[in-house]
């Protein structure tokens, strides 16, 4: 291993995600001004609890410690978080498209492929409808009035579907989704694979779309399975395939696992506890 490559993986692996928080501070700007540093604390927290907890329970995590923090209404911090995976979803549905054209990917990620691209144009449209339509047309529409909760949150998509930073915020993410290949191609180039960069490129989109199914702590077993196939298929034999899948996965995780506990002991957090209640207060959000 040449361990500069290693450094650099790592630091960039860290590094990537204050590129997200940046995009979540643009599209709630038009909301309310919130601080960068709690919303980097948010993201760090979210990724720990991904990266240690099943089914993602991170991004119910996240959206929860920044309402608490900073007063933000939870359905509004649930529904920025969406804006965010519609934004990467659109890109990562252009990367997908390109990646066909580099070999014959494993047949179940192309089938998630396509329908992930249809629930991005699906729910890219809902989106529009709350952004632009707003309240009395809702009513219309569906012949209801809807809560106070659910006005608030229309009322607060309709500033964010209209203000410039969600422009922004569109192309960051695709910064955002591009930068995230630097630790993965660091790491090729630390074990010496002689394959592209395109190889590179191939394993973070593959593992990002494989990553979309709430799975186990850390994505566990489909990681390898994504990153050994796509190495073999731009013609790495099994063997080093497979080793080389379980030092990118701990180049990547443990990296995320050490911040986010930093970033949980420094607002004196328990784990558990915050999952707990942030469970809680879905329910009694859905219960009003």
């Amino acid at each position: 291993m040449h361990w500069r490559w290693v450094v650099v993986a790592v630091l960039s692996d860290v590094g990537v995600y204050l590129l997200h928080a940046w995009r979540w501070q643009l599209l709630l700007a038009p909301l309310q001004k919130i601080s960068f540093a709690h919303l980097a604390e948010a993201v760090y927290v979210g990724l720990f609890a991904n990266e240690t907890l099943p089914l993602r329970a991170g991004e119910l995590i996240r959206c929860f410690l920044l309402s608490k923090s900073s007063g933000l209404p939870l359905s509004v911090s649930f529904a920025s978080a969406l804006i965010e995976r519609i934004l990467d979803g659109v890109w990562l549905m252009a990367s997908f498209f390109f990646c066909l054209h580099l070999g014959k990917l494993p047949g179940v990620l192309v089938k998630g492929g396509y329908i992930l691209g249809v629930t991005i144009i699906l729910l890219s449209l809902i989106l529009a409808y709350a952004m632009y339509a707003g309240n009395n047309s809702l009513r219309w529409l569906f012949g209801k009035k809807w809560p106070r909760w659910f006005n608030t949150l229309i009322e607060d998509l309709r500033l964010i579907g209209h203000s410039r930073y969600l422009y922004f915020s569109l192309i960051i993410s695709g910064f955002y989704s591009v930068l995230q290949m630097i630790p993965i191609y660091c790491v090729v180039r630390a074990s010496g694979l002689a394959v592209p960069w395109t190889a590179s490129f191939t394993m973070l989109i593959l593992l990002r779309l494989s990553g979309i199914v709430p799975q186990a702590p850390s994505n566990l077993g489909s990681f390898q399975w994504v990153t050994a196939n796509t190495l073999m298929m731009f013609g790495l034999v099994a063997g080093p395939a497979k080793r080389f899948s379980l030092i990118l996965w701990a180049v990547l995780t443990l990296p995320l696992i050490v911040v986010g506990f930093v970033a949980l002991g420094l607002e004196g957090i328990n784990l558990s506890h915050l999952r707990r209640e942030a469970t809680e207060s879905a329910k009694q959000r859905e219960r009003k």
